[in-house]
């Protein structure tokens, strides 16, 4: 805590100097002879209350705390006179001082009246802090989710621009995307790496799922790609632990709009295939040469398909799509290669939604060049299988039915600030794959789910008349009574002062 003493007299503030600083041990005290000074040391002393005499020479104690409150609204003033009258009280209170003290005065008073107005400012230093906490938290939710909608094709109803701009992310025409990849079991101090994204001021973090973690990076228009990526780059496996601990990041390439984004996420993928090079990160455009060209229209209706098959347990149907493309391109002349690379995209789509699914796949593309269409049909073959395997180890250890378990946990914690994230801890599946599994069982995406819960919640909290419109804001899980009066009157079409009254009058 900082005081701040103001008094034309050096006896007055010597005094009050040394009654303090005997009975408030925690706290930094300086002195000002006059108005002026007092208004010039606030701006770097920064004081959270201020002693401030009234009658000086020059600048007087109005004035100057006047002058000061334009630029530290925070101070609190406590009024030092020797003339208690009304029209100073009226003068202090317009200009918001918030306690007096009376010349003379005993130790007693001065050291209630301070401490007093020091208790204050303490309290509202902890609900800031507490507010603070509160909306770092939510935003940071909410930066997962924008990540989730961007890169997995669950857009949310408001345009991915002013979601992004809500969050205060410096954006340009360009971005592209870094995936992080760790060992399995090993240990990742989310908050450290999100943290140092954060601070490149135009970057957005999503969720640790499974292995990964993609970071959506905006281009800086004065920095070259490259030196943009790796300088974030080496700040990111500054934070692994141990430093040996075999971090890689796959970077995709740039490009111009969010509509593209999930491009450069599956290039930031693929880039991830050789972890075992002696630079911890690679660029898509090293490895792309050897690996499929991506056309994301295409990748976008095969995930539709292959996801249909995966969700529907028809894994004869896989087998038997991976065998009809590997017969045709024979038969139509196409190169072994150029057979193995469409093979290879449609292993990485399936490894990808089963990642999805939170299916831990230790490797899912070729070792290896083949040299015949026969070792192609074998190696693809024992890819598939191993690939199955994995997913029916998975889907054993899903307990009851996941879409109850999913609809009842967010009922029942509706009034927190729960996410997909928060969910998938819940549920043990990525968020991802929740998103996408309440979209086709719902109809839904889970935070209009959420919405229905909570606006049904308040509907039956407004029966009681005891209750005001505030109280019902918070406990259905909003923070804002505005806020919530604009969602209720979205999904109602009437506000929730009108509904309640027509509510209590039938």
């Amino acid at each position: 805590m900082k005081v701040l003493i103001v008094d034309d007299e050096q006896v007055e503030r010597e005094t009050m100097q040394a009654i303090l600083g005997r009975n408030f041990v925690q706290i930094e005290l300086k002195q000002a002879p006059n108005g002026r000074v007092a208004a010039e040391m606030a701006e770097e002393f920064q004081p959270d209350v201020v002693l401030m005499d009234i009658q000086m020479p020059g600048m007087n104690g109005f004035e100057a705390i006047e002058k000061m409150n334009t630029k530290n609204r925070h101070i609190k003033f406590i009024m030092v006179t020797a003339y208690a009258t009304f029209d100073y009280a009226h003068s202090a209170m317009k200009l918001g001082v918030v306690d007096y003290i009376v010349k003379p005065s005993k130790v007693k008073n001065i050291v209630e009246t301070v401490g007093k107005v020091l208790k204050q400012v303490e309290d509202e230093k902890k609900e800031m802090s507490k507010k603070r906490y509160n909306e770092d938290t939510v935003m940071s939710l909410f930066e997962t989710d924008i990540v989730t909608q961007l890169l997995f094709d669950h857009v949310h109803e408001v345009h991915i621009d002013q979601l992004v701009r809500l969050l205060d992310i410096k954006i340009t025409q360009e971005s592209f995307v870094m995936t992080l990849l760790v060992p399995l079991g090993s240990e990742v101090d989310y908050p450290s790496i999100r943290e140092k994204v954060r601070r490149t001021e135009g970057a957005l973090i999503g969720a640790l799922s499974g292995r990964q973690i993609p970071i959506i990076v905006f281009r800086k228009q004065d920095q070259k790609f490259q030196r943009q990526a790796s300088s974030l780059v080496r700040e990111i496996l500054s934070l692994a632990q141990p430093p040996d601990s075999q971090w890689f990041i796959g970077i995709g390439n740039v490009y111009r709009s969010l509509e593209q984004i999930r491009q450069s996420y599956q290039e930031s993928l693929i880039a991830t295939k050789d972890t075992t090079l002696s630079q911890s990160y690679c660029y898509y455009s090293e490895v792309r040469e050897e690996l499929p060209s991506l056309d994301d229209k295409k990748v976008k209706q095969q995930e539709e398909q292959i996801f249909r098959l995966i969700h529907d347990g028809k894994w004869e149907e896989l087998h038997a799509e991976m065998s009809n493309l590997l017969i045709g391109s024979e038969k139509d002349g196409s190169s072994l290669l150029r057979t193995q690379q469409r093979l290879t995209e449609f292993v990485w789509i399936i490894s990808q939604i089963l990642n999805d699914m939170g299916v831990e796949l230790d490797s899912y593309l070729y070792t290896f060049t083949a040299t015949d269409f026969r070792q192609l049909r074998s190696e693809t073959n024992y890819l598939l299988q191993r690939i199955e395997h994995a997913y029916k180890a998975h889907s054993l250890n899903l307990e009851g039915d996941t879409i109850q378990r999913i609809k009842q946990y967010v009922i029942r914690h509706a009034d927190q600030d729960i996410s997909l994230q928060t969910i998938s801890k819940e549920v043990g599946l990525s968020p991802i794959y929740i998103s996408k599994i309440f979209k086709e069982h719902l109809g839904i995406n889970y935070i209009n789910f959420l919405t229905e819960c909570r606006i049904e919640k308040a509907k039956k909290l407004m029966r009681d008349p005891e209750k005001s419109m505030k109280e019902i804001t918070f406990e259905v899980g909003y923070h804002d009574p505005n806020y919530f009066s604009k969602v209720f009157k979205k999904m109602c079409q009437i506000s929730p002062t009108e509904y309640r009254k027509k509510l209590l009058t039938i």
